[in-house]
């Protein structure tokens, strides 16, 4: 069994499926694929929004972990296979992937994804960086442009404290809010954690109150619901208090 993190960016135009699903799409192959795999979340890391650079509505990267038996070669075709079916005609799509065993230098690339989400960065910068840490980054599609997001969004991925996981936790989804136990909530999602927004855990017997999108994000290495104090007592925390994430 080997741990990979594989990322794609900018597969999408306006009025297609989007980035997140496709990503989940190809969690969904590897597992099919492979037996005894365990895919991950998929998470979505924002990159920086500027005028140089092309992006659909947001600008953003999708990235998940892939535990198996496959090999390289074999993840990779699965993935390319996919993208070439399913991505949009104008899109610029970039795929990257990493075996965490055989990564040199973490450091960096946690550097290169934090840059890439205050400056704009060259593909020429990325297939440099992914050739040192021998790191999978291709293209295809278009301009290619996606390499960059692709490989800033495993390096956004590594740091532990960036990303909303894709997709809404299907708990108190009415208007009206509903009341759970951490526990319950673990155990119902498949999450790891309930965090406040102010960094703190929730203990296994405490409870939330949950309405509307309720969002979970990767914070400190785990899956985690982010809640905030109201006047019902801990609630899943609003779209501003999410956009840290």
């Amino acid at each position: 069994m080997a741990d990979w993190l594989i990322c794609i960016d900018d597969t999408d135009d306006i009025g297609t499926k989007g980035t997140g699903e496709i990503a989940s799409e190809i969690a969904e192959l590897l597992q099919q694929a492979d037996a005894s795999a365990k895919v991950s979340f998929v998470t979505r890391h924002q990159l920086y929004v500027h005028e140089d650079i092309p992006y659909t509505s947001h600008n953003s990267a999708m990235c998940f972990a892939y535990s198996g038996t496959l090999p390289l070669a074999n993840i990779r075709a699965l993935a390319i296979a996919h993208l070439q079916q399913e991505c949009a005609d104008a899109a610029d799509p970039g795929l990257a992937v990493v075996n965490l065993a055989e990564l040199s230098d973490e450091a960096a690339l946690r550097q290169f994804g934090l840059r890439a989400k205050q400056q704009v960065l060259t593909k020429e910068q990325a297939y440099l960086l992914a050739l040192q840490l021998q790191i999978s980054l291709s293209e295809h599609g278009g301009t290619g442009q996606g390499v960059i997001g692709a490989l800033a969004g495993l390096g956004l991925r590594l740091t532990g404290n960036d990303g909303r996981v894709k997709g809404q936790i299907q708990l108190g989804q009415g208007e009206q809010p509903l009341q759970y136990c951490v526990a319950d909530v673990l155990a119902r999602t498949g999450l790891d954690a309930v965090m406040t927004t102010d960094g703190s855990w929730l203990a296994d017997d405490e409870t939330v109150w949950l309405a509307g999108k309720v969002k979970a994000v990767w914070v400190q290495g785990k899956f985690a619901l982010l809640v905030s104090r109201n006047a019902l007592g801990w609630s899943n925390a609003s779209k501003q208090e999410l956009k840290e994430y």
